[in-house]
């Protein structure tokens, strides 16, 4: 456990253009970009609305985020174990019990990451759609 004061504030600046921070970043913090954009400031401008009307909607939002990283973590992690199993691998590749094992699991992961992935497009959208709500 950390002590620490509410009313602390850490400002951090850049000198990139267009940084690009992870999702779990973005949904943890405030990025102020000062190139705004009307698009931009009017999704900050909702994201503050929602979420003093609405909080369980905007909390939704950010697992979503979240968990769409957590997704593609995974779906790379799954990549790159395939990869190195068939670079690994020596002769037939049909033969490597393991390998083949492993793709059949990798298979089924990715088709239900796949469902999750749809799943969240449909609540994102829902979500969108009660955002609009407040233009």
């Amino acid at each position: 456990f950390v002590e620490y004061d509410a009313n602390f504030y850490l400002y951090l600046t850049t000198k990139l253009r267009n940084p690009h921070y992870p999702p779990e970043t973005c949904v943890k913090v405030n990025l102020l970009n000062f190139m705004a954009t009307e698009e931009g400031l009017e999704d900050q401008m909702l994201g503050i609305v929602v979420k003093e009307e609405k909080p369980e909607l905007e909390k939704k939002r950010e697992a979503l985020v979240l968990e769409d990283a957590d997704n593609k973590r995974q779906l790379a992690d799954i990549e790159k174990a395939i990869l190195k199993m068939l670079a690994n691998s020596k002769g037939n590749i049909l033969d490597d019990e393991d390998l083949v094992n492993s793709l059949a699991k990798s298979k089924v992961a990715s088709n239900q990451i796949q469902q999750a992935v749809q799943r969240a497009v449909k609540t994102n959208e829902t979500i969108m759609e009660t955002r609009k709500a407040y233009k």
